[in-house]
């Protein structure tokens, strides 16, 4: 008796993505690469430096074929054809590359920061557009559960709306960790060397960091810009970019205070620092506290002054890092949005262009428009 299958729906086809990693001056390209390899719909189909040996450490991690290892980019775009590019330069010439990248028709993902100014933000933005693809910054305190549910939090009308974001951010310096944030003891010529120290690349705690205070504080704050900001740095003598900066922006509901350092006591990754790396926000009806990597979060409430503890749930599933969410987000043809998207990440370098100006001219400065 001949055997009788079942009825099942046909399954639907899964799109693969092709993806390529272009340009590795940036230490988180390993972790963002790695990412993909973890995917089960992306293939990375290419890894590519003018420099060889910067790529290594990524290949052997992840025991990468030779054949989708090259040094020139458009070879790189030519002959894997990616619908997905991850980029890493030094921030200096992120406009530069996603021009150079934008005309193969593919989606882009910078790493954060957005530029080294507005005007390279806005080249992106207008890159990105004439194409139809979508551009997102990757900012990674975004996939922190602790950022994450604060936001939800300030959606649900927890706090009421915000008044006030107050960020710490740093580290003990871009030299002294890499990808997957192995350890390294940097020498002070490294640091004469690399473009994390030179003003022309785009290096400096201020264009590292402020970015994250800026641009999740426009996402907590829910869009809202400065009228004006202030900002003084200072740096170690011999370097060229800063090492500490405090910027305050001025809205005209209350005043926000972003800081960035390199060069806190211990990396908030291994043990927090004092002051804490994260956010604290203060809205019409209380105020959240949510540390870097945080299993908790400090919540004060009308009803509940003297504060409680909310713990962190993890963030949704499929949606835990740069290249899960860039990948959902373009399988159901939505828009990237909160501070991945050029829109909100436009507004926080709106604010550091005009605090660098501030910081230059000594004076407050009116928010930057263009």
């Amino acid at each position: 008796m001949p055997r009788i299958r079942p009825h099942t729906e046909p399954m639907a086809m899964t799109k693969r993505w092709r993806i390529a990693g272009i340009n590795f001056s940036h230490m988180h390209m390993g972790d963002l690469l790695r990412q993909v390899s973890e995917h089960p719909d992306a293939d990375l189909v290419g890894v590519c430096d003018h420099n060889r040996d910067s790529m290594q450490p990524t290949i052997d991690a992840l025991g990468l074929a030779e054949d989708i290892v090259f040094t020139d980019e458009q070879a790189c775009l030519t002959q894997t054809q990616p619908d997905f590019v991850v980029l890493c330069p030094p921030t200096g010439e992120h406009a530069e590359w996603v021009e150079r990248v934008a005309p193969f028709d593919c989606h882009v993902l910078v790493e954060k920061p957005f530029a080294a100014t507005l005007a390279d933000a806005d080249r992106m933005i207008e890159a990105m557009r004439v194409t139809g693809k979508q551009l997102m910054i990757n900012w990674p305190s975004r996939w922190q559960a602790s950022h994450y549910n604060t936001w939800k939090l300030i959606q649900d009308g927890l706090i009421g709306d915000v008044l006030e974001v107050h960020h710490y951010g740093g580290n003990r310096g871009p030299l002294y960790h890499g990808a997957d944030k192995v350890e390294f003891e940097p020498t002070p010529e490294q640091k004469q060397n690399s473009w994390w120290y030179k003003l022309d690349a785009g290096g400096g705690s201020l264009r590292d960091y402020l970015g994250y205070g800026a641009t999740m504080g426009t996402w907590f704050n829910g869009g809202k810009k400065p009228i004006d900001v202030t900002c003084v740095t200072t740096s170690t003598p011999g370097l060229e970019v800063d090492e500490h900066s405090i910027t305050v922006a001025r809205y005209s509901d209350g005043m926000s205070k972003f800081e960035t350092r390199w060069g806190t006591f211990t990396d908030p990754w291994v043990h927090q620092p004092q002051p804490a790396c994260g956010y604290v926000i203060r809205g019409t009806h209380g105020t959240i506290r949510s540390d870097d990597y945080a299993e908790a979060l400090t919540v004060q409430t009308l009803e509940c002054p003297e504060g409680y503890s909310h713990p962190v749930s993890p963030l949704p599933t499929g949606l835990s890092n740069g290249i899960e969410y860039a990948i959902a987000k373009f399988n159901a043809n939505e828009p990237i949005e909160g501070p991945l998207s050029p829109e909100v990440a436009r507004i926080g370098q709106q604010i550091i262009e005009t605090a660098i100006r501030s910081s230059v001219e000594n004076r407050t400065v009116p928010l930057v428009e263009k």
